[in-house]
């Protein structure tokens, strides 16, 4: 398997979660003690997709965030640039149009969605700018974005631990639950690498959205950014 780096490389990225699709959600289940369930409940809230809207779900992976969507009668489109995590995810959900796609070159019309969220993917594009002006594109005036992505525990003492968890004991717990360790190295060094809450903000602004706001979850381990279409 290709070992994705922080230069982020579409394809070494997409080989990466090829190769850890078929345990990808629970190997997270494990590694995140359970706490990827609140924050994509949290993620989904933030959304607030109404029935008959259209939501874009970037970095949908498997489709574990669009599921509920699609129960609640939202037309949702999952997309990821992983065929391999699409692919396990069209076995277990062939009703949802699951699309391979490159945040950074989106194949959807201009405004098409009434929202756009992402959640834990924007870290893996190689240019985070961009993509956010792709999602702006895809978006309908007055539409929505959601951002779910790791970021900076506000509390400085339990900063130090998580920093520490993260490059110390995630690659062994990796190494129990998955058969591709090297993955979850490169996802710690890539939370460890990302802007902090604030800095993930003004990339928003920059990009064109506009009522951009966050809030943290976890203590900071994860942050929801939102930001509004002009």
């Amino acid at each position: 398997m290709p070992r994705a780096t922080l230069d982020k490389d579409p394809r070494d990225v997409a080989a990466m979660f090829d190769a850890v699709a078929h345990r990808y959600d629970v190997t997270n289940d494990v590694i995140s003690l359970g706490q990827d369930r609140a924050w994509r409940r949290a993620t989904l809230a933030a959304v607030g997709a109404q029935r008959g809207e259209t939501v874009l779900d970037l970095a949908a992976g498997t489709g574990t965030s669009s599921e509920p969507l699609a129960d609640a009668g939202v037309h949702v489109v999952p997309c990821d640039l992983s065929t391999g995590m699409l692919g396990v995810g069209k076995r277990r959900r062939p009703d949802l149009p699951f699309v391979a796609g490159d945040a950074l070159h989106l194949p959807f019309a201009d405004a098409s969605f009434d929202a756009v969220t992402i959640s834990f993917g924007l870290r893996n594009v190689p240019d985070p700018d961009v993509a956010l002006e792709e999602m702006l594109r895809v978006t309908k005036p007055g539409g929505r974005l959601v951002v779910c992505e790791f970021s900076r525990p506000t509390f400085a003492p339990f900063r130090a631990v998580y920093t520490n968890y993260l490059m110390r004991a995630l690659p062994p717990v990796a190494r129990a639950v998955s058969k591709e360790p090297d993955a979850y190295v490169y996802l710690a060094e890539s939370i460890r690498e990302w802007p902090d809450q604030r800095a993930l903000g003004l990339l928003l602004k920059q990009a064109g959205w506009v009522d951009v706001a966050y809030r943290n979850l976890s203590g900071g381990i994860v942050a929801l950014h939102r930001g509004r279409r002009p």
